[in-house]
């Protein structure tokens, strides 16, 4: 596995948490090789030093010291051995697969932090822009929402360390660490407000705050039958958990039928992918099983207690950012004709990963085994000659046209395998959905990304809130959606605004992207104005692959079909 860093979405950053509406605004802005999570064998054996062939091992060991030793000691510049020793292992992993790594002692606090469900900080949201953090929001209940942080706010000092101007060299990444700490530890912040003549001097104290990896449950509008949603980010360690209590508001907000969103989920816990499956399957039949070369990772997974929704129509939306654990759970559901999947194929990660703590701190990750779907599909993709080569198979598939017409999509490659009710599906790669929805490309710009990256975007919807505030305070969430819009000058703003980036967007790449770029604007400023609640229920509504599963929900005769009715 390439253990994940919580990613900062273009210059935004959530301290400790990736933002999980701005993720459905940002869908597939980077590369999922980059961002895959863990498929990760919990309670396996302890590192064994017996290996197949002891003497090649000592010998290989031996050589590498003797060399390193003679560049340490002779060689004509000063050397950094240890900085020598992390690319050799780079390199020597990147020999086997693409996801074996090894995670250096300093970083594993911030790989480890993607898996958890909470994380200590002061819960401060913030963009950065020409060297300035502005903030975007806080946590509900957080020290920075209680200490009376506001959007708009712009973070001027840090205990002694300056964050603005252009020698501060302000990087999103080193504040988001320098925010975060210890608990119960205490950080000074220097804070300007707009239209207060003196800055603000705050005192917050970190704390443990929610990470949560299931975003609030929803009814989506339509007829046919209430229609529930819920969206899986990651699966974590408190994802079973907070995937029961959102599907039990749900059932409260009269759902019979369920869309759950897999799109971007680049996995987890192995554990919790299939305890959610184990909700959804009756019986006792089989979720997947693993095999590597030692007996001890083989595994088999079965469903073993009675599920909440067992029954009732299930719909599952994946895209080529869905990837490990979440192709587990989409490839049991398939298999055993439990769920319609809509979208497109997903990744293809299907290798096990146990990680394996070193004596300096670091972690071994290492591929131990591979995925299985119940009826014997491999998850994992071909390798291609090389890590780049793999790393670009997914910008390939946009080349060949996979990601825009189903015509494209060649699923015969693979080895073919029938469900529980004879449909024919295929392994070797990834997991084909029921049902393709093409990816909009007005959605997702070039140009759009490029704003994003340099916090164009969301300073500018920061500028825009500012200066209606007194109109959206006025205005209930539903109003606001109903009726906000933003006339063609405002684009123009948002030019002058890239401009004094050192951004130069084409006009007519603007005009291309004004459609996805002002649905980004509506929905930042929702956020700010009444929270990330409101700022979701537009980009649900603004989502084609989320009608389109909404559609398939509703047709009963599909479903029905599916249950081999």
């Amino acid at each position: 596995m390439s253990a994940p860093l919580p990613p900062a979405r273009g210059a935004f950053f959530r301290v400790g948490r990736a933002s999980s509406w701005l993720r459905q605004r940002a869908r597939g802005a980077l590369k999922p090789a980059l961002l895959l999570g863990a498929g990760l064998l919990l309670g396996a054996g302890l590192f064994r030093p017996a290996t197949d062939h002891p003497e090649a091992t000592a010998r290989a060991y031996l050589r590498y010291k003797e060399v390193l030793t003679y560049v340490d000691r002779d060689y004509v510049d000063s050397v950094d051995a240890e900085g020598l020793t992390d690319y050799a292992l780079a390199q020597l992993l990147g020999r086997l697969d693409p996801h074996s790594v090894y995670i250096p002692a300093r970083d594993r606090a911030q790989t480890d932090a993607f898996l958890q469900s909470t994380f200590e900080g002061v819960g401060v949201e913030f963009n950065v822009f020409r060297d300035t953090a502005t903030v975007v929001g806080t946590l509900p209940g957080s020290p920075a929402a209680t200490a009376g942080l506001l959007p708009g706010d712009q973070l001027l000092r840090l205990d002694d360390t300056p964050l603005a101007g252009a020698g501060a060299g302000l990087d999103a990444r080193r504040l988001g660490q320098l925010l975060r700490g210890s608990h119960g530890s205490s950080l000074r912040l220097l804070v300007a407000r707009p239209h207060q003549p003196e800055p603000l001097r705050l005192q917050l104290t970190r704390t443990a705050l929610p990470n949560p990896s299931v975003e609030p449950a929803a009814l989506l509008d339509g007829t046919g039958g209430q229609v529930g949603y819920v969206r899986v980010n990651r699966f974590a360690t408190s994802t079973y958990d907070e995937f029961k209590t959102q599907l039990a508001a749900a059932r409260r907000l009269g759902a019979t039928r369920l869309v759950l969103d897999l799109r971007g989920n680049p996995g987890g816990y192995l554990d919790r992918a299939t305890r959610l499956a184990d909700e959804f399957i009756a019986g006792s039949r089989k979720l997947v099983y693993t095999q590597g070369r030692d007996e001890q990772y083989a595994s088999q997974t079965y469903a073993h207690t009675p599920g909440d929704w067992e029954q009732n129509p299930l719909v599952v939306l994946v895209d080529e950012n869905s990837a490990s654990a979440a192709e587990v759970l989409a490839g049991a559901l398939q298999d055993h004709d439990r769920a319609l999947l809509v979208g497109r194929r997903t990744f293809g990660k299907g290798l096990v990963q146990q990680p394996i703590m070193l004596q300096d701190g670091g972690e071994l990750r290492l591929t131990v085994a591979r995925y299985y779907t119940p009826v014997g599909r491999c998850i994992q993709k071909a390798y291609g000659p090389d890590k780049a080569a793999y790393n670009r198979e997914l910008s390939e598939r946009g080349a060949h046209g996979e990601l825009n017409s189903a015509d494209s999509v060649r699923p015969g490659q693979g080895p073919r395998f029938r469900t529980d009710h004879g449909r024919v599906v295929y392994g070797g790669g990834g997991i084909l959905p029921d049902v393709f929805v093409a990816r909009d490309t007005l959605l997702r710009t070039a140009c759009q990304a490029q704003l994003e990256r340099k916090g164009v975007l969301q300073a500018y919807a920061l500028l825009l809130y500012r200066r209606h505030r007194a109109a959206l305070a006025a205005l209930r969430p539903a109003q606001y959606a109903a009726g906000f819009t933003f006339p063609d000058p405002e684009l123009t703003g948002l030019a002058r605004l890239a401009t004094l980036a050192g951004l130069h967007p084409d006009p007519a790449a603007l005009r291309r992207a004004a459609p996805a770029l002002r649905a980004c604007l509506r929905a930042d400023i929702a956020r700010f104005a009444y929270g990330p609640d409101a700022a979701s229920a537009l980009l649900r509504a603004d989502d084609p692959e989320l009608r389109a599963a909404l559609r398939v929900a509703q047709d009963s005769a599909a479903q029905l079909a599916l249950l081999g009715q």
